[in-house]
């Protein structure tokens, strides 16, 4: 399932799924354009985990829940927590976060 956040709720869902797949973003970012529609394919091939887009400018409070210092951030979260994150552009990196996450 993937989700294009419009409240700033990413605490509330992660307390409520034990395994949470985020890509942090912005409209302008081109390389967070690039990686949304493989983040996307990614949701698609993994239905029992949610997948979720936050727009790291415009939801501040879900922002915090990672380190975002650059974009895109994916971050993996497990048990209320965050378990890892990557700052990237590679699909490889994306694919082995989630597969953290996964096993």
């Amino acid at each position: 399932m993937y989700t294009e956040l419009t409240e700033d709720n990413l605490q509330q869902i992660i307390s409520q799924n034990n395994k949470v797949m985020v890509q942090y973003g912005a409209s302008w970012c081109g390389n967070c354009r690039i990686m949304k529609p493989k983040f996307k394919k990614l949701a698609a091939e993994n239905e029992d985990i949610p997948f979720y887009y936050v727009d790291a400018e415009k939801l501040p409070e879900s922002r915090k829940l990672a380190t975002v210092d650059n974009l895109p951030t994916f971050a993996a979260f497990e048990g209320g927590n965050l378990k890892n994150q990557v700052q990237t552009n590679q699909a490889d990196s994306l694919n082995t976060l989630f597969e953290e996450l996964k096993n």
